[in-house]
C-alpha cells in the first residue's frame, strides 16, 4: 500500500457524473456567490477588521485587506481552474488527491477540518455572546443567565474582593445555533442556500448604509499617520504584536484573513452544483470580488471613525456598533440594526463553515479514510446526514464547552496552508494531465512559467510569517495529531489502496 497513490482522474470524473446515486445538484451560480459572500461577510467584518486596526495596522488595516484580497484572488484563480476540471465534492482534499497522492490528500483533508470545526465553533460562540447584547440593547430585556450562556472555564471576579461572582457551565445558545444549522443542512442543501441567500441580502444592505452614512463622519486625524511606524503593542494577555510598518501590515493581513474565508468553501460544494464547468469559477471569483470591494471601504470608515485606542479599550467589544454610538450621533438606530446584521452574519458564516466540514467529511468517507458511514447520503433529502450529525456533536460541544476566546488565526492559518496546496496542485496538474478539458484555465499558469500559482504560494506563506511562531506550533500539533489517525487507522482501510 503506497501512501504517495493518486486518485485516477477517470475515477474522479466517474463520481461525478454519477449523480442519480450521489449527491442532488441544485445549486446555481447565484447560488454559489450567495454561498461565498454568506461565509465571507460575518464574524471577519465585524470582529476582525478592529481587531487587526488595534493590533497590528491602525488605519492601513485596510492595506492588509489588499494583501489579503490579492493571496485569496491568487489561490481563488487556482481554485476555479480545479473545481471546474474536477467538480466532486471535498474542495482542496480532492484536488491534492488527484495530484500529489493520499498521504498529502489525508494532511490536507485533516487540516480543513481544523479550519471549518474551529471555525464554525468559535463563530457560534460569538454568535451567542451577541444574542446577548440584542437581548439588552435592542429588545430591552434581560440576557440569558451567565451560566447558561458561557463555558465552564469562564468565571466573573469581582474586582474589589476578587471572589468569583458567577461562573459559567454550559453555552446553550451557541449549541443551539450549531444544531438548528445542523439540522437545516441535513434537510437539504437548496433549502438552506435559500434561507442564506435572504441572510446575504439583509447584511451586505446593511454594510453599505454603514459605508454611506459613516463617510461623512470620518475624522482626517484618525488616519494620520495612515502606517504607523513600526513598534510593538502588547495586549492583554501579554501577547506581543507587530505594530505598523510593513510587518504590521502583514500581521493585519494575517489576521483579516479570516475575513475572507468562505470562497474556498464554495468549491465544497461542486457536486451538488448545476453546470459546474461554469457555476464554479462565477461562484469563486464573484463572492471573493464582491466582498473585497465591501472590505476596503468598510475597513477606511471604521477606522476613520475611532481612534486605534478607542478599539484597543472601550470599543474593542461590539466594536462596529460601539463605534457608530459614539462618533455618529443620531444613528443609534443602525447600531442597533448592526448587532441584528451580525447575529445573521454569523448564522451564514457558520452555516457554510458547517457545509463544507460535511462535504469534506462525505468524500474522505467515500475513499475509506474515514469511516465509511460518513459518505451515507440521506434516501429523501440526498444530503450526508451521518456526517452533519457528527459534526453537529463535536462543533456542538466544543461551542457549548469551550471559551470563547480562541482565536481566529487558527482557523486562518490552516486556510493558508490549504490554499498553498492548491496552487501547487495546478502546478502539478497542468504538467500529468495537459489534455484534460478545462472550462477554466487560470492565466499565466502554464507549466515552463507559473506566474499565478507561484505568486499565491509566496503571498500566502507571507501571510503565515506574519501569523508568528505560535500559531505555526499549534498547526504542526493539529498535524501530527493527523499522522497518528493516518497511519493507525486510514491507510488501512483506504478504498484506493485496497483496490487490488
Amino acid at each position: 500500500m503506497s501512501i504517495w497513490k493518486k486518485k485516477p482522474m477517470a475515477q474522479l470524473l466517474e463520481e461525478a457524473s454519477d449523480s442519480e446515486k450521489g449527491l442532488k445538484r441544485t445549486l446555481t451560480a447565484w447560488s454559489l456567490v450567495a454561498l461565498g459572500i454568506g461565509a465571507i461577510i460575518g464574524a471577519g467584518l465585524f470582529v476582525r477588521t478592529a481587531t487587526a486596526a488595534a493590533q497590528n495596522a491602525g488605519p492601513s488595516v485596510t492595506i492588509g485587506f489588499i494583501v489579503a484580497a490579492i493571496g485569496c484572488a491568487l489561490a481563488g484563480l487556482c481554485y476555479a481552474e480545479l473545481s471546474s476540471s474536477i467538480p466532486i465534492s471535498g474542495s482542496a482534499y480532492t484536488y491534492t488527491y488527484a495530484t500529489m497522492g493520499e498521504l498529502l490528500a489525508w494532511i490536507i483533508g485533516w487540516d480543513l477540518i481544523l479550519e471549518y470545526a474551529v471555525g464554525a465553533a468559535t463563530v457560534g460562540i460569538a454568535w451567542s455572546e451577541y444574542l446577548n447584547n440584542l437581548l439588552v440593547n435592542v429588545f430591552h430585556v434581560s440576557p440569558i443567565p451567565y451560566a447558561l450562556s458561557h463555558s465552564p472555564f469562564q468565571k466573573v471576579i469581582d474586582p474589589v474582593t476578587h471572589q468569583v461572582i458567577e461562573h459559567g457551565i454550559i453555552n446553550l445558545p451557541a449549541f443551539f445555533i450549531v444544531a438548528v444549522i445542523s439540522l437545516l443542512l441535513i434537510k437539504g442543501t437548496q433549502e438552506s442556500a435559500f434561507v442564506n441567500g435572504l441572510i446575504v441580502v439583509a447584511k451586505v444592505a446593511i454594510v453599505v448604509m454603514i459605508i454611506i452614512f459613516g463617510w461623512h463622519f470620518i475624522k482626517p486625524e484618525n488616519h494620520h499617520p495612515y502606517i504607523p511606524p513600526s513598534s510593538i503593542f502588547t495586549d492583554e494577555h501579554g501577547v506581543g504584536h507587530s505594530f505598523g510598518g510593513i510587518m504590521g501590515i502583514l500581521g493585519a493581513a494575517g489576521t483579516v484573513f479570516f475575513a475572507f474565508i468562505g470562497f474556498d468553501a464554495v468549491s465544497t460544494a461542486a457536486q451538488e452544483t448545476i453546470n459546474p464547468k461554469r457555476n464554479m469559477p462565477i461562484g469563486i471569483l464573484g463572492s471573493l470580488a464582491v466582498c473585497t470591494i465591501l472590505y476596503i471601504l468598510f475597513a477606511h470608515v471604521l477606522t476613520g471613525l475611532e481612534t486605534v485606542d478607542f478599539f484597543r479599550t472601550s470599543g474593542k467589544e461590539a466594536s462596529v456598533a460601539n463605534a457608530i454610538t459614539s462618533a455618529m450621533p443620531g444613528y443609534e438606530w443602525l447600531a442597533q440594526f448592526v448587532t441584528v446584521a451580525i447575529l445573521a452574519g454569523f448564522s451564514s458564516v457558520i452555516l457554510v463553515m458547517l457545509l463544507g466540514q460535511s462535504r469534506v467529511f462525505y468524500s474522505m468517507g467515500k475513499d475509506g479514510l474515514l469511516p465509511r458511514a460518513f459518505s451515507d447520503v440521506h434516501p429523501k433529502f440526498k444530503t450526508p446526514y451521518k456526517a452533519n450529525l457528527v459534526i453537529l456533536v463535536i462543533v456542538g460541544l466544543f461551542a457549548a464547552f469551550i471559551p470563547g476566546d480562541i482565536v481566529g488565526d487558527m482557523t486562518s492559518i490552516g486556510t493558508l496552508f490549504a490554499f498553498i496546496l492548491v496552487c501547487i496542485s495546478v502546478i502539478v496538474l497542468r504538467k500529468t494531465e495537459p489534455n484534460m478539458k478545462r472550462e477554466f484555465k487560470a492565466p499565466l499558469s502554464d507549466p515552463s512559467f507559473p506566474v499565478v500559482p507561484v505568486l499565491g504560494i509566496l503571498v500566502c506563506l507571507a501571510m503565515i510569517y506574519g501569523l508568528g511562531w505560535t500559531n505555526w506550533l499549534r498547526l504542526i500539533g493539529w498535524l501530527i495529531i493527523g499522522f497518528i489517525v493516518y497511519f493507525g487507522y486510514s491507510r488501512k482501510n483506504s478504498r484506493l489502496n485496497n483496490q487490488e
